[in-house]
């Protein structure tokens, strides 16, 4: 569903299967979904910076902003005003075909392109 278009290989896989072999595997990954879905307590050293992210503060700085066209958990929204302003600075929105919720992994080219063009813009 993340990222249905994503063909990884089998070193891939095994590369990550191992994360599975840790006995608090499942324990970390259901805390994580109720944490997210406001359903769990989150880690108390944390609790000052996740009240400022859930302010969602407008991001200052020049942006790009990068989505996976194939993203099967958050597929795209169209652009709006709410969107242009929390980026008060945005450079570009792009939508990145054959790419899902993954971009750095599925698509690192198309990323580190806006990386680069954000850093030449700052010279």
């Amino acid at each position: 569903m993340w990222s249905p278009t994503w063909r990884f290989s089998d070193a891939t896989y095994d590369k990550t299967a191992a994360s599975f072999d840790n006995p608090d595997f499942v324990d970390c990954v259901i805390h994580s979904y109720r944490h997210r879905n406001l359903n769990a307590a989150g880690e108390p050293r944390f609790e000052a910076v996740e009240r400022q992210l859930a302010a969602r503060p407008k991001i200052t700085v020049p942006a790009i902003v990068l989505y996976g066209a194939d993203d099967g958990i958050g597929r795209p929204a169209a652009d709006s005003p709410a969107e242009q302003a929390l980026f008060t600075k945005r450079v570009a929105r792009r939508i990145v075909s054959g790419a899902g919720h993954f971009l750095p992994r599925e698509k690192p080219e198309a990323v580190s392109s806006a990386l680069l063009e954000l850093l030449d813009a700052a010279r």
